[in-house]
């Protein structure tokens, strides 16, 4: 017996040194590679746990944009913030001290209470189970549809971040970047050149404040004149208008309220509020699609669709040991 077990272990022992010395190796099971985050989420996410959740979202989103219609813009403002920032994951939705929130940068943002109440009627309905971040993603969507833009499904099954820095929200672009820049950020977020161009054109809709562009219409890179892309009309026009940094200008100074392509028209013309908005047409890379948008709306709202799908899915938690699903959307779920 006792030289059985000596031959069996010469035996292995003289396998794994062969296996060492000579290269060869037992057949090893393949890995499989992770499924990216954003192909776990699904339209039909909440059939089963919440089948109204769609439905309550867009009935609360077009209560409040029918008394207010500037929120279409500022829930489709709101989104894009949240989504350059750590991913799609509600981290703008936080309310403490050192969020992106309380920054510098967040001021102007708008729709908080609304996405508060909506979360309050679907804990009603669906206790932990709807997040914040499919809210504000479907929010957006809706807000898009009330102002005239175009629908799109909305994958749902993204789980609510727990981390919310101030100085991170200095990552979203102000309106004084170049190109290059924009492209460089756009990217860092799976998105593309065509992307940056589709979705610049939410600005066809909305406002902004006077603090964007007073360098612009006084003092362009330092030069102590006007930028010299802009339309004189256009220049004595932001001048009476923005007699302070908190005034607010239209975006889209033809058809402020409608969602259409006269924002790329406008750049055509030179009366692009934002220096990036108006370099979207100078710039020889992304001028194209600019011209391709402004002659065809149907193009645009088609793209339009493509890429606030992309944007929804940037960064997105879906993992089972990832985020949580918040009770409150200001605050995280207590231990």
């Amino acid at each position: 017996m006792r030289f059985h077990y000596l031959s069996l272990f010469l035996f292995v022992f003289i396998l794994e040194l062969s296996t060492n010395v000579y290269g060869f190796s037992s057949p090893k099971k393949s890995v499989k590679p992770l499924v990216p985050a954003e192909a776990l989420l699904s339209i039909s996410h909440y059939h089963s746990t919440c089948p109204d959740a769609e439905g309550i979202i867009s009935q609360k989103v077009a209560a409040w944009v029918n008394k207010d219609p500037t929120l279409a813009p500022s829930i489709i403002r709101l989104h894009f913030h949240d989504c350059a920032v750590r991913g799609c994951d509600a981290s703008v939705l936080l309310n403490h001290k050192g969020s992106e929130r309380t920054a510098f940068e967040s001021r102007t943002l708008r729709g908080f209470q609304m996405i508060d109440e909506i979360k309050v009627e679907l804990e009603k309905r669906c206790p932990r189970t709807v997040s914040c971040a499919d809210i504000l993603t479907a929010a957006a969507r809706d807000a898009t549809i009330l102002a005239g833009g175009p629908f799109w499904e909305v994958p749902f099954g993204r789980k609510d971040g727990k981390i919310s820095l101030t100085k991170e929200a200095n990552l979203v672009p102000q309106g004084h970047e170049n190109i290059t820049g924009l492209l460089a950020f756009f990217q860092e977020r799976g998105l593309d050149m065509l992307d940056l161009v589709t979705l610049s054109g939410s600005h066809t809709i909305g406002r902004s404040t006077c603090y964007s562009i007073m360098n612009r219409i006084y003092n362009f890179n330092g030069t102590g004149k006007p930028d010299p892309s802009l339309s004189v009309y256009y220049l004595k026009l932001l001048r009476k208008r923005c007699k302070k940094d908190l005034d607010l200008v239209h975006l889209d100074v033809i058809t402020p309220r409608t969602f259409d392509t006269t924002f790329y028209k406008n750049l055509l013309r030179k009366v692009g509020l934002l220096s990036t908005d108006q370099l979207l047409f100078s710039d020889k890379r992304t001028g194209p699609f600019v011209e391709a948008f402004a002659t065809q709306p149907f193009l645009f709202h088609s793209q339009f669709s493509v890429s606030m799908v992309k944007l929804g899915n940037v960064q997105v938690l879906t993992r089972p040991n990832e985020g949580e699903i918040r009770v409150n959307c200001n605050y995280v779920n207590r231990v």
